[in-house]
């Protein structure tokens, strides 16, 4: 009604009123009243925008590959952008007059796109494909940069890669390679997996010999301990036989000087005797042998005296004409005792 409108915005959308050119009205969230015929909005959206993207480029070794993702953005200069691109609305109040609000998603994406490009030529395809973090990483940089998205008035979000994928024929013979690498990492492993067992056998077994000789030289100790115990035995033995053997030959010494003592003390007696005897012998020498004979007869026995008479018969043979000697006399003279004691 006579051109009076009502304004309202949303708290992320930043509106700006210009009027004869000049703004007099800006900021989030606002709600007022305007003329209609002489003045302009410019409302921009303040709320971040995710925009997928999909490029087809080319590594540093010639492959073409795909890259898949997702950049999200705000408005981090709304004056900035508004004085490049047109975000007046209609006298509606609600649609915009040109088509620039709905090119800066698009020009976000190509400016992705540039920045991945020049991070593509710099890497290979398998480096791509095993490592993508440093490929985004060197995106977010360049966007961030003062010719990037702060050249539109924009401030990066974020920004993620969901798939790097190379073409169907690459992908098969890189999956080969890979295939061939991982069954040679299996062969490698069944190789050192059997290394270690050989190690691990080599090891018991020198185990089992290091014990077998600590086992050996334990039972060489054992026998050299027996040794010089029945040696130490030997040489007590020794000790003891020759300490015996000083005990006999001491006692034949003893013997021995006993011995000549006793053959000395006989040959004295047998000296003793033999004087006594000389003596004697010297004393009768004089006297006549039948005065002897009688003393020697006077204490005789019996038949000491009637041998001695028998002797002078026959000493006297010729001189005897007959002897008639009965049997009752012969055995009164050979028993004298039995036939006293009959008397």
């Amino acid at each position: 009604m006579f051109g009076i409108r009502y304004a309202k915005v949303s708290p992320t959308t930043y509106l700006i009123q210009y009027r004869n050119g000049q703004p007099v009205r800006e900021g989030t969230g606002l709600a007022f009243f305007y003329f209609a015929p002489s003045a302009s909005l410019v409302s921009i959206p303040m709320e971040s925008v995710d925009v997928p993207f999909m490029f087809r480029e080319v590594s540093a070794d010639f492959q073409e590959v795909t890259v898949q993702g997702q950049v999200t953005y705000r408005v981090a200069d709304p004056k900035l952008l508004a004085s490049l691109m047109n975000f007046t609305l209609k006298a509606n109040g609600s649609d915009y007059v040109s088509e620039d609000p709905g090119k800066l998603p698009q020009r976000v994406v190509n400016a992705v796109q540039v920045q991945l490009r020049a991070a593509l030529q710099g890497q290979h395809l398998q480096a791509l494909l095993r490592e993508s973090e440093g490929l985004v990483q060197a995106v977010r940089d360049g966007l961030r940069q003062p010719d990037g998205l702060p050249s539109l008035g924009l401030e990066l979000v974020s920004l993620a890669v969901l798939a790097i994928k190379p073409t169907p024929d690459t992908a098969r013979a890189l999956e080969a390679t890979v295939r061939e690498q991982i069954l040679k990492d299996a062969d490698d492993a069944l190789y050192v997996r059997r290394n270690a067992a050989i190690e691990q056998e080599r090891a018991v077994k020198e185990n089992e010999l290091n014990t077998e000789i600590a086992v050996e030289a334990k039972k060489r100790q054992i026998r050299e301990t027996q040794m010089e115990a029945e040696r130490a035995l030997l040489d007590k033995r020794q000790q003891i036989q020759a300490q015996e053997m000083q005990g006999h030959i001491s006692h034949e010494k003893e013997n021995e000087t006993l011995t000549e003592l006793r053959a000395a003390n006989a040959r004295r007696e047998a000296d003793a005797k033999a004087y006594a005897m000389g003596a004697l012998v010297k004393t009768v020498s004089a006297v006549d042998p039948k005065v002897l004979q009688a003393l020697a007869l006077g204490s005789a026995e019996p038949g000491t005296i009637i041998a001695a008479a028998f002797q002078e018969l026959a000493q006297n043979a010729g001189k005897i004409g007959e002897l008639n000697i009965s049997p009752d006399l012969l055995q009164q003279l050979t028993h004298p005792a039995a036939h006293t004691a009959r008397k």
